[in-house]
């Protein structure tokens, strides 16, 4: 009998095993070779939506695969990005922050990053007028920039991401319909930028929500983050469904399927 695993994110059950699997995707920016993950649709439609997604700040893990794996159950094809690129992966938190915190300030790397796994996500068959962005932490800020920097794609998620910028660049008008997923009780995004974000979006005109989840904190929608609020970031059950469901409505809205 066939080994099946029952994997939970969300508020959905899947197996796997019986689906399409994520697959290497080698490609480059420059010199400096970057490693991301495709995965096609279990059901393919004629609208061929398509959504990249951006890990966290130590890069492509365990959720990040669950998130494409579960996105591609749905009927959509996923990139997994790869931010950092070969030789330049964090081997340990003070790592991670330091390698985020460099693309963080330097947005038009970050960007062009992003726009390079899009033209991948392109390559392996969604449709280019039919992508939306959706990021965890660090990535969650990636998805909001990929909106500032009007980028070709439809919506962006930010699960508890980082929300400021750079108070010196100039606010645009964003077009991209933007979901924010924001855990209440999250210290590592101060009130000053939560309402920085809200007036930017304002004043770009955005079509944006924000969606706040009771009793938790930053990382809420990852297994791995443990159970201890405390420490800032943890993961919440709850609050993890909730929001996969929000995103499931966001994206029935701004995708063609």
């Amino acid at each position: 009998m066939r080994n099946i695993k029952y994997v939970l994110f969300g508020a959905v059950l899947f197996t796997t095993g019986l689906f399409a699997q994520l697959q290497p995707v080698q490609y480059k920016d420059g010199n400096q070779i970057l490693n991301g993950l495709a995965i096609k649709p279990s059901k393919s439609s004629a609208q061929k939506p398509g959504i990249l997604v951006l890990p966290a700040w130590k890069g492509i893990d365990a959720h990040a695969k669950t998130t494409a794996e579960n996105l591609s159950k749905l009927g959509y094809y996923a990139f997994v990005a790869d931010i950092y690129g070969e030789g330049n992966y964090p081997q340990t938190t003070a790592d991670a922050g330091k390698m985020a915190g460099f693309y963080k300030q330097n947005t038009d790397l970050y960007q062009k990053r992003i726009e390079l796994a899009l033209e991948q996500l392109i390559q392996s068959g969604a449709n280019p007028d039919n992508i939306a962005v959706i990021g965890f932490c660090f990535g969650g800020t990636g998805a909001l920039e990929a909106a500032r920097d009007h980028l070709k794609v439809k919506g962006v998620v930010s699960f508890h991401g980082g929300l400021g910028k750079d108070a010196n660049r100039a606010v645009t008008p964003i077009n991209t319909k933007v979901l924010a997923c924001h855990g209440a009780d999250d210290p590592f995004v101060s009130k000053e930028e939560i309402a920085a974000f809200q007036q930017e979006m304002r004043d770009a005109k955005a079509d944006w929500e924000m969606i706040y989840y009771a009793n938790a904190v930053h990382s809420f929608t990852d297994p791995a983050a443990g159970n201890d609020n405390s420490k800032g970031a943890a993961y919440n059950e709850k609050a993890a469904q909730r929001s996969f469901e929000h995103m499931k409505l966001f994206l029935n809205e701004v995708l063609q399927k």
